[in-house]
């Protein structure tokens, strides 16, 4: 069945409910210490949702995000949402690369948005036309406007079969890259694996650890490094990460029915995991945040993007990855050494250390990102 197109709206009633809520929104006085010390700082809290109720213009947001072709696609019953963009090649050449970008937590589709002109029509853009794609962005099920399976647990190796099937089955694509970060790099990993014959390479901003090391083969000095690192890190930072897999359902009423819990503990995320220096809106503006926060809460789906948490025991151990592989580290992974992503992907062919920006990098670097896309798939294309 062919896609039906779709378009971004949210009704009247919604967005006065929000506004009504918004007005009766009681704010915690904040924990002793540095401001964000202990979670979303309430001051600045204060001035986002103040904006959101009478300053934020939801329906220009929403005229910018219908300036691209949006549509879903039914897989049986579920419903997956995406973006899709032709690109503009070199006339009589080879027809763009298409390319999939998956987008993570608590991300959504319109993270990706200002990729799709540097990436689409890269001649217009100080690029090379033969480097252009077509891309398609879909929303991860259970976010936003994509659902979830009707039946069975949500792992990557079932998204990656969902998406592989909106590739082919649905767009007519036999071969194309795939891009991801933080679950959508995941997700290209498992798109990698389990459709080797389709993928012509895969790029990532988050590289995923082995899921073993070899006994044969010692971690070296900077691989335990990294990895001790690592797991400070978690322990400092883990607790949204530890609550949604252990509690979805608890934590889903709280932000489903409190537009400013839902805030805080989004915006905890744009900040805590951006190149932004303590400064939120260094990386974004309120209304790129408000955009997001507006998309989860109108959709209501913020409980059904916690599943992949929830159900990630169920996800089987990651074999190799043999598919020609690039790699963009964020902030996020200073000190990631090559030696250790090289025992969970056999051919790397792009690797660069960071440099600038973090979790969200379509949104924070779009002109880096493009750059390191055209690199890397172009010699792919001749595959």
């Amino acid at each position: 069945m062919p896609p039906s197109p779709f378009t971004v709206h949210v009704a009247d009633s919604v967005l006065d409910d929000l506004r009504a809520r918004l007005a009766r929104t009681r704010l915690p006085a904040r924990t002793p210490g540095p401001a964000w010390a202990a979670g979303t700082d309430p001051d600045y809290l204060r001035k986002l949702l103040a904006y959101w109720a009478d300053g934020f213009d939801w329906r220009a947001r929403e005229q910018a995000l219908n300036a691209v072709p949006h549509y879903r696609a039914d897989l049986d019953g579920q419903l997956l949402h995406f973006v899709h963009v032709p690109g503009v090649g070199v006339p009589g050449g080879p027809a763009p690369l298409p390319l999939l970008l998956t987008h993570g937590w608590p991300s959504t589709f319109a993270e990706m948005l200002p990729l799709l002109p540097l990436l689409t029509d890269p001649g217009r853009h100080g690029g090379d036309p033969a480097d252009a794609f077509d891309v398609v962005v879909p929303s991860l099920p259970g976010h936003i406007f994509s659902d979830l399976p009707p039946t069975g647990p949500v792992t990557r190796p079932v998204i990656a079969d969902a998406l592989a099937r909106l590739m082919t089955d649905v767009l007519g694509y036999g071969r194309f890259g795939a891009y991801g970060g933080d679950i959508g790099a995941d997700v290209t990993n498992w798109l990698a694996i389990r459709h080797p014959d389709r993928v012509v390479g895969i790029h990532l901003i988050h590289p995923k650890l082995p899921t073993t090391i070899d006994p044969d083969r010692p971690l070296s000095a900077a691989e335990q490094a990294y990895l001790d690192r690592r797991e400070v890190e978690d322990e400092a930072d883990g607790g949204y990460s530890a609550i949604q897999a252990t509690r979805p359902d608890t934590l889903a009423a709280a932000l489903t029915d409190s537009p400013s819990g839902l805030a805080a503990w989004i915006i905890d995320k744009y900040r805590a995991w951006s190149d932004c220096h303590g400064d939120l809106e260094r990386r974004f503006s309120r209304d790129e945040l408000l955009t997001v926060i507006t998309l989860y809460w109108a959709t209501g789906t913020i409980g059904a993007s916690f599943r992949t948490y929830y159900d990630y025991p169920h996800n089987p151990p990651r074999p190799l990855i043999t598919v020609p592989t690039g790699v963009t580290l964020t902030i996020e992974d200073v000190g990631y050494p090559r030696e250790l992503a090289d025992r969970s992907y056999t051919d790397i062919r792009h690797w660069r250390d960071p440099t600038v920006g973090g979790h969200f990098l379509p949104l924070e670097e779009p002109d880096l990102l493009a750059g390191e896309l055209r690199s890397f798939f172009r010699p792919l294309r001749r595959r």
